[in-house]
């Protein structure tokens, strides 16, 4: 099995797979995490990817936009879909931005890669006092039967087993979270299925014979739930938002 370390920069080399199979997310999750914020606000999205949660951002407020991803290829992605957007290498724990420059750090999908410890300090360095770190996933709701067995086929991630502990990692000078939860149906294709199977690390990372494992299992449970031809199946999720706000 990859290391942590691998899995986390793992991402790059499945980009468009990424891009089509992840989902964006809800509005009323995303509103929860900017709702503090002033006019004109500066925004940094921290492990942006291909761009998910600041083309969500983007869609409820107008701000200005800086997405930072330690990975080249998600950011060329990113690039080519919002290409109004600044973008930066970097990462959580050595962030390219001057001191107390941003309101809002937002990190979606990404929180369980870090250091919380170097994190905290650093992204407390670049927000401006009263600032706010916002924290988003969206996973996937195991309470249906069918998404319980393709989590089975596929392995729980980092994030979803951070997110089942209840207990998000957040260090000083950041204090209490506060929490928004919204569930949320998305309709998807077998297409879009096999292509978030391909986006999630442990599979970039595993030998091609357990990813044609993997596959051959999902082909099957789709077979089973209708997902053939142009069919499409509801994916619920449970989208977890937090936020923390800096002193």
């Amino acid at each position: 099995m990859a290391s942590r370390e691998e899995m986390s920069t793992s991402f790059g080399a499945a980009s468009a797979a990424y891009d089509a199979g992840r989902p964006e997310y809800p509005a009323e999750a995303v509103a929860f995490l900017l709702a503090s914020l002033p006019d004109a606000a500066r925004v940094a999205d921290i492990g942006a990817g291909t761009g998910k949660l600041l083309r969500s951002i983007l869609r409820v407020r107008e701000v200005e936009a800086i997405a930072i991803d330690p990975d080249e290829a998600m950011l060329r992605v990113l690039s080519e879909r919002t290409p109004e957007v600044d973008t930066r290498v970097g990462t959580a724990e050595q962030v390219p931005l001057d001191t107390a420059s941003v309101d809002l750090v937002a990190m979606g999908q990404a929180w369980h890669w870090v250091d919380p410890v170097d994190a905290s300090r650093e992204i407390a360095r670049v927000l401006k006092p009263g600032g706010v770190l916002g924290l988003i996933w969206n996973v996937r709701n195991e309470r249906v039967a069918w998404v319980r067995e393709l989590t089975h086929i596929l392995h729980a991630s980092n994030a979803e087993e951070m997110i089942a502990s209840g207990k998000i990692p957040l260090h000083e000078p950041f204090g209490a979270l506060e929490e928004h939860t919204v569930e949320w149906q998305r309709p998807m294709a077998r297409s879009d299925i096999e292509a978030m199977v391909r986006s999630r690390s442990y599979f970039i990372t595993a030998p091609r014979a357990e990813q044609d494992r993997m596959m051959g299992e999902v082909y099957d449970l789709m077979d089973r739930i209708g997902v053939v031809g142009e069919a499409t199946i509801a994916m619920p999720y449970v989208t977890k938002a937090f936020r923390a706000t800096r002193p």
